[in-house]
């Protein structure tokens, strides 16, 4: 890097620019605070109180969950005799396709033997069944 051109020392004349202090690092409260921070980080130790943004964003959150949790209360109390219907029936359909589900998942898991004897206990019935017919 060039150095400037009032480095060269013959110039004595000339004011040299001196680093500004910064009045808040030079405060006595500032430099205590300042130790009393990095003791605590060596240590380990957080500190005890939360910045006000955080405890701001959790009282928001919070209250997000309350007004979602009271409006849900109040859908489920304004409930019409035709929505209660309609919730029965879906239930009853939610059952039904789980027994279904259930009957496919014990079929899988049967042993072949089995499904092959139910297979020709039905072909014999269907063939008694058109025997009688005729």
């Amino acid at each position: 890097m060039a150095e400037p051109d009032y480095m060269d020392g013959d110039s004595d004349e000339i004011v040299k620019p001196k680093k500004l202090l910064n009045p808040v690092k030079s405060s006595r409260n500032h430099q205590d605070l300042h130790r009393e921070l990095l003791m605590n980080q060596k240590r380990g130790l957080a500190p005890q109180n939360k910045p006000e943004l955080q405890k701001v964003m959790e009282n928001r959150k919070r209250e997000q969950v309350l007004k979602a949790q009271k409006e849900e209360q109040e859908a489920h109390k304004k409930r019409s005799d035709l929505e209660i219907e309609l919730m029965k029936r879906r239930e009853t359909l939610e059952q039904l396709e789980l027994e279904q589900h259930k009957n496919e998942e014990e079929q899988e898991n049967t042993p072949e033997f089995v499904k092959m004897k139910s297979n020709l206990r039905r072909t014999k019935q269907e063939v008694d069944g058109q025997e009688r017919a005729t």
